[in-house]
């Protein structure tokens, strides 16, 4: 199934609704997909058996608008050694290949599709991450690689919009980005629950299931990078049994991949591409999902 949070009106209330015979459908008493994931199996039945007339978007929200929690991994190894390279150091540090790394972003600062993105004025670097991200649909915590992976309730695309510039500057003190990363994070379009991507899926029991899905990103039409989910070094079992870790993961968790290998202008240092400006339109696109778009402003 996919499900979407949107307005139908420019002073609507978001509302849930649920793609079904070639159009969303609203999902009565869900403002959006936590809603829908906080209630029982047989009230969901009940309410997917109660679909009103289409409704035609107006505007995408977030699919959830003010998550618990936003942990943003750092999984696809190929952007590691770029980014680091970028830095002056050859290869991913062995604590990397020791366990899953992440930040904790913020959650209330969710962008949706098609919202503009505002440019930091303190930030002359501005850039995109194209990523993968699932939700998660239970609580629990101390999962197993099993556990963990039937805990995800959907797939969306992240783009973790950085300031670059400010990124370093917060990194030379040793304590993680801050706010390179807490003006946006856009979410979105919709979330697509696992069977219906159940063809990209490839089965490991030793280490949870890869995703055979394609993720390009482009902007103003121009791709800057294609990749596959698969390429990940960790799967997304492993990140959220890792980020479940003696603690408890919360119904509606967000859980990025991290940047795809090419998947971010820091890639590019050679001046390929420049930071973004007011005016660019970056597009993240996943197969099976949809097209994540934003304008800078």
């Amino acid at each position: 199934m996919r499900f979407a949070t949107l307005h139908d009106a420019p002073d609507s209330p978001p509302c849930l609704a649920v793609w079904r015979a070639g159009a969303w459908r609203r999902i009565e008493g869900c403002r959006d997909f936590l809603d829908w994931l906080r209630l029982p199996d047989a009230e969901r039945s009940a309410r997917l058996m109660q679909l009103g007339a289409p409704i035609a978007p107006f505007a995408y929200a977030p699919p959830i608008r003010v998550p618990p929690s936003v942990r943003d991994f750092y999984a696809f190894e190929a952007h590691v050694r770029n980014a680091r390279r970028a830095r002056g150091y050859d290869a991913p540090p062995p604590e990397w290949y020791a366990a899953p790394a992440f930040y904790f972003s913020n959650p209330a600062c969710l962008v949706g599709h098609e919202q503009p993105v505002r440019k930091p004025p303190d930030t002359d670097a501005l850039d995109f991450e194209l990523e993968l991200a699932v939700i998660i649909g239970r609580a629990g915590g101390d999962w197993s690689l099993q556990e963990a992976e039937s805990a995800i309730a959907g797939f969306t695309l992240l783009n973790d919009w950085s300031a670059r510039d400010i990124q370093r500057r917060e990194m030379r003190v040793g304590l993680g980005p801050a706010k390179a990363k807490d003006f946006a994070t856009s979410l979105g379009p919709w979330v697509v629950t696992p069977d219906a991507l159940e063809a990209y899926r490839m089965p490991d029991p030793a280490r949870g299931s890869r995703w055979g899905i394609r993720l390009t990103a482009r902007v103003n039409g121009q791709t800057i990078t294609q990749g596959l989910a698969s390429e990940m070094h960790w799967t997304f079992a492993e990140l959220i049994a890792h980020a479940s870790r003696n603690t408890r993961l919360q119904v509606g968790d967000v859980i990025g991949s991290g940047t795809v290998g090419g998947g971010c202008l820091l890639e590019y240092p050679d001046g390929t591409y420049p930071w973004l400006q007011p005016g660019d339109v970056v597009e993240l696109e996943a197969e099976g999902i949809g097209v994540l778009r934003n304008s800078v402003v």
